[in-house]
């Protein structure tokens, strides 16, 4: 059950970050996502994607201030002089959603107060610029879920966040893409993206997250649709997208979508397909691409590497044995987090035609 909204009496106060604050918010940052048994024990945060030895969290969330566009927020939580709690919430203006990728505070008995206060107040400054979408994904502990669902949140899902290390891929031809009717996504593919999607998604979520046809005429334009527990979080040099069609040359059967990250983070696929459709070419065709795009970009920096950096992605749980196509291509779960929405506008139903009654 949902207990009582925690109360807001602590002397400390929340208050959007200023300059001066960066090395502050840097080392509270560091703390939160440093593995527990190098790090301090007692932060509490959204725990995405996970402590693991393989994926550099910290670099997921660093701060660079090219980073932050002017509606992003950026929320402290000062006590004492000290800074002991932190949020940080990315806009995407296009379908103006709003996202909080960071919330920690210093755990004295107290982090779960601060952060609801700082959840308050990301909601209550969205919604002046005129946030209607609000998202979240976290681990299912230390209170994560329940304090959401205490501000209005409501969970519509889970994703298991799989990592794979970088090693080498086999080149693929394009003569094997188009022989397994493997091509770029093109403005013109948005009607069957969506049956696609709509397809492979359970109608009260399809509805939920509310893709448009324009959303998937973007693909390939460095467009986050359709989004996931890490896009918000990694800063991609490139993105492109690709389809799969039906032997016949018919409907779209598959979508790949990949992402080769910036900096030091890991580079990115996601796939999308049929319930009754192999996705095993897709996969390999995207981890081909990534391989090709990766190694064009760095091989001509003497004494760089990427070796380390390895490729994540996300599987939702009704997508189904998609993860385990995955996992046979060298994938494993690294992390399961829930998947949480809040909606500030009442839904209405559009007007519709509807078929003339005769007699």
């Amino acid at each position: 059950m949902i207990g009582a909204p925690r109360p807001t009496s602590r002397a400390g106060r929340v208050r959007a970050a200023r300059l001066t604050d960066l090395a502050a918010v840097g080392e509270l940052s560091r703390l939160s996502h440093a593995d527990d048994r190098s790090g301090d024990s007692r932060m509490r945060t959204l725990g995405l994607p996970v402590g693991s030895s393989h994926i550099s969290v910290f670099s997921l969330f660093r701060l660079p201030l090219g980073a932050l566009a002017p509606n992003d927020l950026l929320y402290v939580y000062e006590e004492r002089g000290k800074l002991i709690g932190l949020a940080r919430v990315e806009h995407e203006g296009l379908r103006d959603e709003w996202t909080i990728v960071e919330l920690d505070a210093v755990d004295n008995g107290t982090a779960g107060d601060i952060r609801f206060r700082l959840v308050q107040q990301v909601l209550k400054d969205a919604s002046k610029r005129g946030g209607m979408r609000f998202h979240v994904a976290c681990a299912d502990e230390g209170g994560n879920v329940e304090l959401f669902m205490q501000a209005g949140f409501a969970r519509y899902g889970e994703e298991r966040i799989l990592y794979r290390a970088t090693d080498d891929v086999q080149a693929e031809t394009p003569d094997q893409a188009k022989t397994n009717g493997i091509r770029p996504c093109v403005p013109l593919d948005a009607v069957e993206l969506d049956r696609l999607y709509r397809a492979a998604t359970p109608g009260p979520l399809a509805r939920l997250e509310d893709y448009r046809l324009h959303d998937w005429e973007r693909q390939g334009s460095h467009w986050r649709v359709p989004r996931s527990s890490l896009t918000p979080l990694l800063r991609f040099a490139d993105v492109e997208a690709f389809v799969q069609q039906a032997p016949d040359g018919g409907s779209l059967v598959g979508f790949c979508q990949i992402g080769v990250a910036k900096e030091e983070q890991p580079d990115y696929i996601r796939v999308i397909c049929m319930p009754d459709q192999d996705p095993t070419d897709l996969i390999t065709h995207g981890l081909a691409v990534i391989a090709e795009r990766t190694h064009s970009r760095w091989a001509e920096r003497a004494g760089l590497t990427r070796s380390d950096r390895g490729l994540v992605s996300v599987v939702r749980t009704y997508e189904s044995p998609l993860d385990r196509r995955l996992e046979d291509a060298g994938f494993r779960q690294v992390a399961i987090v829930s998947l949480l929405m809040k909606e500030m506008a009442e839904r209405v139903k559009e007007p519709a035609l509807v078929p003339l009654a005769t007699r």
